[in-house]
């Protein structure tokens, strides 16, 4: 056996109490159960309970996945933001489908979404990035994300720029940085179980508003 078989299999899951989930007493909708347990997991100490799993697809049909970091959950649906001009961006633009996970192990818990791709509007993207830190707005210049690097030193060279520049203009405008929403199709709310009762709820939106149902583990 391997060192990396040796770890793989030493470790454990959800070594700790976890909180109960009582589907019944879920909200009709699915944005309100988000919201409680985001807050709920930021507030058991999950480490970076914004960040999330972010799956599309590219020309091919071959899916990819990335982590991003959550920047609202509302009425609309789930934010995230990048490049236009990033991977991801060109395959939203050309398919915009996409599906969000978010896990929680302090808690034992999962979040999934799966829906339909909007862009906000260039001043919501412009708010989005400001409302961030100069470290933030100075990656947004140097974009050119996902294209190949020749070298570190290219990169250290550009970064060191637009440090500079995210400190003398505040203000500066990244005009491929996009807001994108998710409108959610379909939601599931994953309460782990230590015996393996684990809950799964799904929510799915029809004509008629959200229709929930329990889902064998």
């Amino acid at each position: 056996m391997t060192d990396f078989h040796r770890a793989l299999h030493s470790l454990r899951v959800w070594d700790t109490a976890l909180p109960s989930f009582d589907p019944a007493s879920a909200p009709p909708e699915p944005l309100p159960l988000f919201h409680d347990w985001f807050t709920a997991a930021a507030a058991a100490g999950q480490t970076e309970p914004h960040t999330l799993s972010l799956a599309t697809v590219d020309e091919d049909g071959r899916p990819d996945v990335r982590t991003v970091m959550l920047h609202d959950a509302d009425d609309r649906g789930w934010h995230f933001a990048s490049h236009a001009t990033s991977a991801k961006g060109r395959q939203i633009a050309a398919r915009p489908e996409a599906a969000l996970g978010f896990y929680w192990p302090v808690q034992g818990r999962q979040v999934r979404i799966r829906g339909h791709v909007t862009t906000g509007t260039p001043e919501e993207a412009y708010e989005d990035l400001h409302a961030r830190t100069t470290g933030a707005l100075a990656s947004a210049l140097v974009g050119r994300q996902s294209e190949v690097l020749d070298s570190p030193g290219t990169l250290a060279e550009a970064s060191a720029a637009a440090w500079r520049r995210a400190e003398a203009e505040p203000d500066a405008p990244a005009p491929t940085w996009t807001l994108y929403v998710v409108e959610p199709a379909e939601v599931e709310f994953f309460q782990g179980d230590a015996r393996r009762r684990h809950v799964r709820l799904r929510y799915r939106r029809t004509a008629d508003g959200w229709t929930r149902e329990l889902l064998w583990p």
